[in-house]
């Protein structure tokens, strides 16, 4: 609903929200996670909320813009011309239209917060040890250097791998299934 009400409303208030979005993304993903989560404290929650909040101005500028292309359109305008309000416009006229473009994006971006929880969980700030994470086991391999265990490297990271590629064919799949221009291929 951001990227819809940054859109629709314009102005200032889409001026400081874009630049509110722009020092999210001036820091890396990674970096700011792990800063989150040393405020905050490590946890389930806090991590996807950490997570979430690494991948929020994407999902904002992508939905922002799709909505900016629809808020021009003829059924748009007609609703503008008959008097419907701002909220009802916004709810049920261009967000609708939204839900594509940021499916095809969450679904591109799942691969993203694997990468991040992996390396949260690796670097010791993520999820607590009682809870088995994939970083969680790299971290734990790699802390005993004395008994090199194979196994306990090679397995989570090809799984890391393989969800991550996995959800990166998704993702892609998804984008096929909702772009017109590609359906009779």
């Amino acid at each position: 609903m951001w990227g819809v009400a940054s859109a629709h409303i314009g102005g200032r208030f889409d001026m400081i929200s874009q630049r509110v979005l722009e020092v999210f993304m001036a820091f890396p993903s990674l970096v700011l996670a792990m800063v989150l989560l040393v405020g905050i404290g490590a946890g389930l929650w806090t991590v996807i909320i950490a997570i979430s909040v690494t991948r929020l101005p994407y999902g904002v500028r992508v939905v922002r813009s799709v909505a900016m292309s629809i808020k021009e359109t003829d059924y748009v305008l007609a609703a503008q011309a008959i008097g419907v309000s701002n909220l009802r416009m916004m709810s049920r006229h261009i967000a609708p239209q939204c839900i594509a473009p940021f499916l095809v994006l969450a679904s591109a971006h799942l691969g993203v917060a694997i990468i991040i929880e992996s390396s949260l969980g690796f670097l010791g700030v993520g999820i607590p040890p009682p809870t088995s994470t994939w970083g969680n086991m790299l971290g734990g391999a790699v802390a005993n250097v004395l008994i090199p265990h194979w196994p306990l490297v090679v397995f989570p990271g090809v799984a890391i791998t393989l969800v991550v590629l996995g959800f990166n064919f998704f993702g892609d799949a998804v984008r096929d299934a909702f772009d017109p221009k590609l359906r009779g291929r």
